[in-house]
């Protein structure tokens, strides 16, 4: 896990975040933090997550430019899970949801006040959003303690209802609305996102703290190391955040 001063000083080249990898912005919280403070320690009533139809539709679409969004496939989160609210046609799926919709486990997960907005491409459809939709799935089924949710997700690959990540598979994160963590100086961040099949991050030197590059394991930021028990017991998925300067919106996301 990368400690407080690393972050700070990759965040301020690499700004990151996601439905995605809202665990990544949990980086910067110390393991005891995570042990011992964390704010919404459990699931709370589920109402308290899901937004107004037409609001979570205008948000989902926000993540990505005009020209992506326009034409994008809109889900929304309901209580029976998520729900095609337009149906589009360029393969783009939009969407936008609490952390726990996209991660097993971390320092905020059960934080109400997390709205994350994405547009998965359509290779990260196939083989990214099946993830979300099996964690959403267990997690109304009440399904939301660790070793159940990784127990949930090992029997779903074996059942191939999740495939390998494909080539290509990366996401648009450019909301100026999204609600990503209440940790640092910023509640959003604006950036797109690539999703890799691999375990260790020196495959993209991406320990150096000079390197541009950042990458956190999809499943646990803490310990987010190659060799974690609970990172082993996972296929090898990697989210790769890259800062970009304007919200989908086209106004600068930096000053």
């Amino acid at each position: 896990m990368m400690r407080i001063a690393k972050i700070e000083k990759i965040s301020a080249r690499v700004l990151v975040g996601a439905l995605a990898v809202v665990s990544l912005l949990s980086t910067s919280v110390s393991a005891r933090a995570q042990e011992e403070e964390r704010p919404y320690p459990k699931m709370l009533p589920l109402s308290q997550y899901l937004m107004d139809r037409d609001a979570a539709i205008a948000l989902a679409r926000s993540a990505a430019p005009e020209g992506v969004a326009k034409d994008a496939t809109v889900i929304v989160l309901t209580p029976k899970g998520w729900e095609t609210a337009v149906k589009g046609t360029n393969g783009f799926v939009c969407m936008t949801g609490p952390a726990w919709t996209a991660s097993i486990d971390f320092y905020d997960v059960w934080s109400p006040k997390q709205r994350g907005a994405v547009c998965l491409n359509p290779a990260a459809v196939r083989s990214i959003l099946p993830i979300f939709n099996k964690l959403t799935e267990m997690t109304l089924a009440g399904v939301t303690g660790v070793k159940e949710r990784i127990a949930g997700i090992q029997e779903a690959y074996a059942k191939k209802e999740i495939p390998p990540v494909e080539p290509g598979a990366m996401s648009f994160m450019m909301s100026k609305g999204a609600y990503l963590t209440h940790l640092g100086t910023t509640h959003n961040l604006c950036h797109v996102m690539f999703f890799l099949p691999i375990k260790d991050p020196a495959e993209l030197n991406a320990g150096d703290p000079d390197t541009p590059i950042f990458s956190t394991s999809m499943w646990f930021p803490d310990p987010d190391k190659p060799d974690s028990p609970l990172n082993k017991e996972l296929p090898p998925l990697r989210t790769v955040p890259i800062e970009v300067p304007f919200w989908s919106d086209g106004t600068p996301a930096f000053h």
